[in-house]
């Protein structure tokens, strides 16, 4: 039996991964050209090293198909429902930083809270007769926050790409996105409700509630959260 770890196929997050195991005695070692997905790990017997996209992490987590894996924090909570039952949060790593936040027109000077965009989206739909319209690709987070904090009138469309330029493209007169700096907001004139964060987000160690966790596998986990730290 193997406990299969599953991390970023590419990019820095999948550097950082690397950085952050190699740091701590695991060395993960990406085999072959950049093309092919193999990868293998020193410093832990019973490991395997499957290479994902870091959207398939969650669903793959949840279905018990990998043990553990490396995403965001972010991707967890919108791709899986009731996300605690499924998975367990292992480690945040401290890199991958980004907040999840609501954003709205500059020109927008009376509307800096939640209670600001819920009365503007009423006031919207008096003025439109359809609904204000929220971009982005985070429907449950955000549907979620939205409904926490009392905001009605808004519909969600869907953004996956460049979801800032939407306002500008009049596509949607709000948004809700990840960001890291705020500048490409500021660039096309949105801001940040004072109190719109939905997320803090960051990569984090998840383990999969699902997958076979027999005595060896077990095992192999308590040796990787000894070498590790955890």
């Amino acid at each position: 039996m193997t406990v299969k770890l599953g991390v970023p196929s590419k990019g820095r997050l999948m550097e950082k991964t690397f950085d952050w195991f190699g740091a701590r005695g695991v060395k993960l070692v990406k085999t072959g050209s950049d093309r092919e997905y193999s990868a293998t790990v020193e410093g832990i017997d019973g490991l395997e090293l499957v290479l994902l996209s870091a959207g398939e992490i969650p669903r793959e987590l949840a279905a018990g198909r990998i043990h553990l894996g490396v995403t965001g924090s972010d991707l967890v909570r919108e791709k899986l429902a009731g996300w605690e039952s499924r998975v367990r949060e292992l480690q945040p790593m401290g890199f991958g930083g980004a907040d999840l936040i609501i954003a709205v027109p500059q020109a927008w000077v009376d509307v800096d809270t939640l209670d600001d965009l819920d009365a503007a989206a009423a006031q919207f739909r008096r003025n439109h007769g359809f609904r204000l319209r929220i971009a982005t690709k985070y429907h449950r987070l955000t549907r979620d926050f939205l409904r926490d904090n009392g905001v009605a009138d808004y519909r969600l469309v869907d953004s996956q790409g460049a979801t800032e330029g939407t306002v500008k493209n009049e596509t949607a007169e709000a948004i809700a996105d990840i960001t890291s700096t705020g500048e490409t907001l500021r660039a096309n004139g949105l801001k940040i409700l004072s109190d719109g964060l939905i997320h803090s987000s960051q990569a984090t160690l998840f383990k999969s509630r699902s997958a076979d966790w027999g005595p060896e596998n077990r095992a192999t986990l308590d040796r990787l959260e000894f070498i590790l730290g955890l």
